[in-house]
Formats: C-alpha cells, structure tokens, sequence
C-alpha cells in the first residue's frame, strides 16, 4: 500500500517533549518514564480499536522515539499496523549522541515510511513536519505539559484543523 491511499480517518500522529523538558531528562529508568511508556502504548491500542491503522511519528529525541517503539510494539500484537516517520529534514540527527543516533537508524528501519519534508534543514522544516502529520492524521497523540514550544505550536495546529486531541502528561 502506497502512503497515498492511506486515509487520514485511519491515521493518527504524535507529538512530544524533547529530553531536554522532561521531568526524568534522559534518564528513561525513571518509573515516571515508564509510566509514559504504558500511556503511550495502551494509547495507541485504544486508538487501533477504533480503527487507526497508521501512525505518524517525528522522530525527535525523546517523547518521539518513545512513542514510536511503544507502536512498533503493538505492531507485533496487531494486524495491518504502519508506521511512517515524518522527518524534517535528512540529517536531522547529525548533531546527537552516537547513542540516539543508532537508536534513530535502528527506529527507521522498522517504519513502513519514511517521509523527508525538507533536503537540508530550513528555519521552517519542524513546523512543516509537524504541519504535515497533522494535515494527514484524524487525532493527535501528544505527551504534552503546557509548555511553550513546538509541541504546544502542534497541539493549537490540530485543534485549529479539527483533529481529536489526545493529552498525556509526562
């Protein structure tokens, strides 16, 4: 199936906090992250009851990458599940940790899709991959506080375009 006869009735999208703002940091052993994690995932299993098949992810360090392996989890539970990385620009991990960076690699290999918004990075390359999850999702999955920042830019995106918004804190 081509990501053009994916419907976006039957797509959803994530946004989150960088590592930078969240309470544990980069310490994902913390139980509060772990608590996300079970979140995320019966989130997303929630969603596939009700029909979502396709799910969105940006791809950034932190909440992202967490959402995507809790997805890339119930893929191995559930039927008909895809998995697209929408990515702002190639390169996007060039100044990260060599840890993140094999971990990225290693998520995007398990993705159906991978989607580039930009060749190089632009001043606008997040906003458009974060424009374009929401332009193709029927709900938005956000690991979100209330801070100011390109989560809270997505979260007013999706609301504005009618999506469902579903909040988790972190």
């Amino acid at each position: 199936m081509s990501l053009q006869q994916i419907s976006k009735e039957r797509s959803c999208c994530f946004t989150g906090h960088r590592v930078q703002k969240l309470p544990w940091g980069s310490n994902e052993s913390d139980p509060r992250c772990a608590a996300l994690r079970i979140r995320m995932y019966d989130t997303a299993e929630a969603l596939y009851e009700k029909g979502i098949r396709h799910y969105i992810c940006g791809m950034a360090q932190g909440c992202d990458m967490l959402f995507c392996e809790e997805v890339l989890k119930l893929r191995e539970d559930r039927e008909g599940i895809t998995v697209e990385a929408a990515l702002p620009c190639k390169g996007q991990d060039a100044r990260w940790l060599p840890s993140y960076q094999r971990r990225y690699w290693d998520l995007l290999e398990q993705c159906d899709y991978v989607t580039f918004l930009s060749e190089e990075y632009t001043e606008d390359c997040m906003r458009r991959r974060n424009e374009y999850m929401v332009d193709h999702s029927s709900v938005l999955v956000a690991a979100f506080s209330g801070r100011h920042g390109g989560t809270m830019q997505t979260v007013n995106y999706a609301k504005r375009q009618g999506l469902d918004v579903s909040q988790l804190e972190p």
